[in-house]
């Protein structure tokens, strides 16, 4: 260990650019044994372990560099999962710049992070493939079961936990597969989708039964499924995208991020996507030879760009209406875009859409950063007289998601919700105002990153359990 000054900072190689942009394999491999080993090396073992500390799934992240460093590796694995039920999932996608790496006391001494997420990915992927993926062993038979609505990484994660602990466990997703925002809204280059599907299986090999295309409020109401299961866990995420109001905001060819990105990821699975049309182009959701304008800088927009430019886009350019030190999104992205094509238009917000049966062009403005908002952010003003326009086939809105009107579309008026939306829960119990229903993930702290949604399915089974324990005893008692 300690080796962080000898050996540098490394990453598993990526692709070319020319070359990953034609497909959406993923574009780095992962490291050799010894890469892996080397890099697991470099940790300080520092005493108060800031890169566990600001992971919120508090992984034990210098334990597992350790084992790996000394080829202890199903150790390694064992490790890491001990804290999570996705680490080869997180290691690919969590913000590791802003969390665990962002946080690695060697990146604070000037010699560059343990490249965590890349040895995580590493150790999970060589345990399934050695068979060190033990299959989900469901625990005593306890004569409960749960709903949970929704099968993104919080409803996931709490199904498996509450499996194991002995439910009988049912998910009900909207989705004709499990996975929610991984299998539908994340890009294969990011991560493919193999990866995604052998854990539901692992899960339903373990007893859990899913309900797919399954929507709650048309197949069946929320009381419904309360009466048919002693506990209930709402964890939808939020799928609602941000409006954009301005002229032509409702013409042809200017869509939503979501659908797109569905409509991708459906053909990547080899679906029949009537509006993606053919790979030749001229489809509803295909960037084939269009030229694409993409609004927005979060990573949602850094999936639409780089989709659009493996899709064959003629030219693909991403509207932004602060600078690059103040975008949302991860700078690694940004920098894969750009490598791949994509061009960058700072400081610039749309103001119209041109264009009567369809959109041609998008007629924007430039923008200067003033003051700081509320969040500490500088706030975006109008540079006057400086319109400009950028032609385009195909407008797509990347601004962001909010909650769906849940209490609406689940035929649940008394559900109680915060003035943004999101489920209003007790924050002790995760429990809604409805008795024995609970919520955890983005439908109630917005939208948020994978990790988050981990552990609030990790965090509320221990509620859901405390309280069907004691509505197990009550019942006994009152036989």
């Amino acid at each position: 260990m300690l080796k962080f000054v000898e050996d540098g900072q490394a990453y598993p190689e990526k692709r070319e650019p020319t070359l990953r942009a034609e497909d959406f394999h993923e574009i780095a491999d992962r490291f050799p044994p010894e890469k892996a080993a080397e890099q697991a090396a470099r940790c300080s073992q520092c005493g108060v372990p800031y890169c566990s500390t600001h992971c919120p799934l508090h992984n034990h992240i210098p334990d597992w560099l350790k084992l790996t460093a000394e080829g202890r590796l199903r150790e390694a694995y064992e490790m890491s999962n001990l804290t999570s039920t996705m680490p080869e999932i997180c290691g690919r996608i969590c913000p590791q710049d802003r969390l665990c790496e962002g946080n690695c006391v060697i990146e604070f001494s000037g010699h560059g992070a343990v490249t965590i997420g890349a040895v995580e990915k590493y150790i999970t992927d060589t345990a399934w493939e050695e068979g060190w993926v033990e299959p989900l062993e469901p625990g005593a038979p306890r004569g409960q079961s749960v709903g949970i609505v929704g099968a993104g990484p919080a409803g996931l994660t709490a199904a498996e936990y509450m499996r194991v602990a002995g439910y009988d466990v049912h998910v009900y997703d909207r989705h004709d597969r499990a996975g929610g925002l991984l299998t539908y809204g994340i890009p294969g280059f990011k991560l493919e989708k193999h990866i995604i599907m052998r854990r539901v299986q692992r899960l339903k090999d373990g007893g859990i039964v899913f309900h797919e295309n399954f929507e709650v409020g048309k197949d069946a109401t929320l009381d419904e499924l309360r009466n048919k299961h002693a506990a209930i866990l709402i964890a939808t995420g939020v799928y609602k995208a941000r409006e954009i109001k301005m002229p032509g905001a409702g013409a042809p060819g200017v869509e939503e991020a979501l659908d797109f990105l569905i409509a991708s990821n459906r053909k990547s699975f080899g679906d029949d996507v009537p509006e993606f049309g053919p790979d030749s182009g001229g489809g509803r959701f295909n960037a084939k030879g269009k030229n694409v304008v993409v609004i927005g800088g979060g990573d949602t927009a850094m999936d639409c760009v780089r989709t659009s430019v493996r899709q064959g886009a003629k030219s693909v350019k991403c509207l932004y209406r602060r600078d690059r030190a103040n975008m949302p999104g991860s700078p690694n992205e940004v920098k894969n875009a750009e490598e791949e094509g994509v061009e960058f238009v700072w400081l610039s917000a749309p103001k119209a859409f041109e264009g009567t049966d369809h959109v041609t062009a998008v007629k924007a403005t430039q923008m200067r950063l003033g003051s700081p908002d509320a969040s500490g952010r500088r706030s975006p003003e109008v540079q006057p007289d400086s319109d400009f326009t950028l032609e385009a086939d195909l407008v797509i809105k990347a601004l962001g998601f909010d909650a769906e009107e849940l209490p609406a579309l689940f035929d649940c008026p008394d559900l109680s919700v915060t003035r943004w939306g999101t489920l209003r829960v007790d924050h002790k119990s995760m429990m809604t105002n409805l008795d024995g229903v609970f919520a955890a993930g983005d439908i109630v702290r917005g939208a948020s990153l994978v990790v988050w949604g981990i552990r609030d399915g990790r965090d509320v089974t221990e509620h859901m359990h405390r309280y069907l324990r004691e509505k197990n005893q009550v019942e006994k008692v009152a036989a």
